[in-house]
């Protein structure tokens, strides 16, 4: 493989500019950046890796955490969307896509994705958020 300028490989068809190395270290430098608290700084990089590599599950949920943990809220909701669909059996996927939901403003449409979350591991954060979305709703129907 012929080594472009920025250390990427030429022959992968990465474009231009981007960070140095292969998708795999983009992935691990964008879950340290998340792990080290810079989710914006974060979300860049991993971008680049879901571009690179679209099916990647690690890649997408990890995008998806750094676009929430960076307030980008309807771009997590889109990236947690991607991994429900793909993989329905996803309970994270579906508490994220509910959170970003909620976040967005979207509270009606929160309230699925945090019952579907809910239905498959009832995990006490996951329980009260839907918890929350529902008394959201009934205040606002009072």
């Amino acid at each position: 493989m012929i080594q472009g300028r920025n250390g990427a490989s030429d022959a992968a068809g990465y474009p231009p500019g981007g960070p140095s190395g292969d998708v795999y270290e983009w992935f691990q430098r964008g879950v340290k950046l998340l792990t080290d608290g810079s989710p914006a700084a974060a979300a860049a990089i991993l971008e680049r890796a879901a571009m690179a590599e679209p099916e990647s599950r690690s890649i997408r949920e990890a995008l998806a955490r750094a676009q929430f943990n960076s307030r980008q809220y309807t771009e997590a909701a889109g990236s947690f969307r991607l991994i429900v669909e793909s993989n329905p059996t996803e309970d994270y996927a579906y508490y994220g896509l509910g959170m970003a939901l909620w976040r967005t403003g979207d509270i009606e449409g929160a309230q699925e994705p945090l019952a579907v979350a809910v239905a498959m591991r009832p995990l006490r954060h996951y329980v009260s958020a839907l918890s929350q979305v529902r008394a959201t709703l009934r205040a606002r129907q009072a």
